[in-house]
């Protein structure tokens, strides 16, 4: 009786371990390839539970998540210019064909790494060697990246790999070459600050000798007005005068003399040669028996 349990337990333990090994599980971040006696038998990209032939199948997962490949030391190329620049970089793939991604490279992720760091190098190489440094710096940059996104993912997928995107992070002058380039730039930034300080010297002194024009002009204008107003003033004036004498001329001469006497003896110490009978003592003598104005 119990040899005949023993012999069901067994029996029942064996069935489970060939149960367990019928079954497996694909994960939502993963391909699974199920090999037949070293042969792909099928290809499996949907998660879920999956059952294969115990011993004459088996299983490989590949990621099916967005890899990284960062190059661990910047590479030197050289642009157009025949000028050396140091590029730090990187590279975004992932898996899209698994059966032909074992093909190409055997399933290995380090091969398939190295083919894509040459294919990545040798496209980086192409295109600065048809740029300059500003233009592989800053003025090209993203068409770069594009454009070797582009030639990166036609080489890649004859691996099953897909390149998603290209990114160069850094773009340096070697140490060497550094320090003459920034005394150049240096002395170009200083030549054109001499040049905007000359234009700005000229445009001032453009400036000034055009408001002392405007002034000149303007101090003119208002002398020869205020001369204009002033010879009209003079002319109505002397028009008023000449109105107001013209009306009685008798007083208009006693007036005048009486100012010149004012303006002639205004104070004692004043002396006057003039002959006695002159006109100027016109109004001091005597007239109709009244006595000299004194």
């Amino acid at each position: 009786m119990k040899a005949g349990l023993n012999f069901i337990a067994a029996i029942v333990a064996a069935g489970l371990v060939v149960i367990g090994a019928a079954i497996f599980t694909v994960d939502q971040r993963q391909h699974a390839i199920v090999f037949q006696l070293g042969e792909v038998k099928d290809v499996i990209e949907e998660p879920g539970l999956y059952f294969k032939w115990p011993l004459i199948q088996n299983v490989r997962y590949f990621d099916k998540r967005i890899l990284t490949l960062d190059s661990a030391d910047p590479e030197r190329f050289i642009t157009s210019e025949k000028k050396n620049v140091l590029v730090d970089s990187f590279v975004k793939w992932r898996i899209v064909d698994p059966k032909l991604y074992y093909i190409s490279v055997a399933g290995d992720e380090a091969r398939a790494r190295t083919r894509l760091a040459q294919t990545v190098n040798a496209g980086l190489r192409e295109e600065f060697g048809k740029r300059t440094v500003h233009d592989v710096v800053s003025g090209e940059r993203d068409k770069i990246m594009e454009e070797m996104r582009q030639k990166a993912d036609l080489d890649a997928r004859k691996i099953g790999v897909q390149i998603v995107d290209v990114r160069v992070k850094r773009v340096d002058l070697p140490a060497e070459v550094s320090e003459s380039v920034y005394r150049r730039m240096e002395a170009e930034r200083k030549r054109v600050a001499n040049e905007l300080r000359s234009q700005g010297y000229a445009e001032a002194e453009k400036i000034r000798a055009d408001a002392d024009k405007q002034r000149e002009v303007i101090v003119a204008e208002a002398y020869r007005e205020a001369q204009k107003i002033k010879g009209e003033g003079d002319a109505r004036a002397a028009s008023i005068y000449a109105q107001a004498f013209g009306q009685n001329p008798e007083f208009y001469a006693f007036y005048r003399s009486l100012e010149a006497y004012r303006n002639s003896f205004g104070s004692k110490n004043d002396v006057i040669v003039v002959e006695p009978n002159s006109d100027f003592f016109k109004y001091m003598k005597n007239r109709g028996g009244d006595k000299a104005v004194k």
